[in-house]
């Protein structure tokens, strides 16, 4: 049997201690040949905090981590029995695999995720907004276009009593 991707639910912000425990265990068992990578899903993302520009993790599947297992009774046991593990998705007894395409498209978002940092909020068209960075800094206005493939958004906002049409980055933006 060949190693599959499986999903399994774990407490929620405890994805990583639930990582790091399984490999203690999967070592102490002596099972390193049937695992392969434990993946926290994972994409960097980008606010404006302060004046300046912060990138941190955001978990995109918060209380769930992919294992890559061949899944036998000994590597079951051994991930069921890791504290803060409620269990494999689907049947917890006989969980189902990924398919080989959902695994490659976690997994291509997880890599995507590091190496091109999204927004961390996202907007649509007529969202009230306040511009928090640049010229138009405390300005109030409505979100008249969103380019999400660019991370931007055409904002109008009213300077002198006219409707203006600015194009800002998504971090440079808040609502309400």
């Amino acid at each position: 049997m060949a190693r599959q991707w499986y999903i399994v639910h774990t407490y929620s912000g405890f994805e990583e201690k639930v990582k790091t425990a399984l490999q203690e265990r999967i070592k102490k068992a002596d099972q390193e040949e049937f695992f392969g990578e434990v993946l926290v899903p994972t994409e960097q993302v980008v606010e404006m905090i302060k004046g300046s520009k912060k990138t941190s993790a955001r978990k995109f599947f918060p209380g769930y981590i992919l294992l890559n297992v061949d899944l036998n009774d000994e590597t079951w046991h051994t991930v069921r029995g890791t504290p803060k593990v409620t269990g494999f998705v689907g049947n917890d007894l006989h969980p189902e695999p990924l398919s080989e395409e959902d695994a490659v498209k976690i997994i291509g978002r997880i890599k995507d995720g590091a190496s091109k940092p999204k927004p961390k909020v996202m907007y649509e068209v007529g969202d009230a907004v306040r511009v928090i960075d640049g010229p138009f800094s405390n300005f109030q206005g409505i979100v008249d276009e969103v380019y999400a493939d660019k991370g931007r958004v055409r904002v109008m906002v009213s300077i002198f009593g006219r409707e203006t049409p600015v194009e800002l980055e998504f971090i440079q933006v808040a609502k309400g």
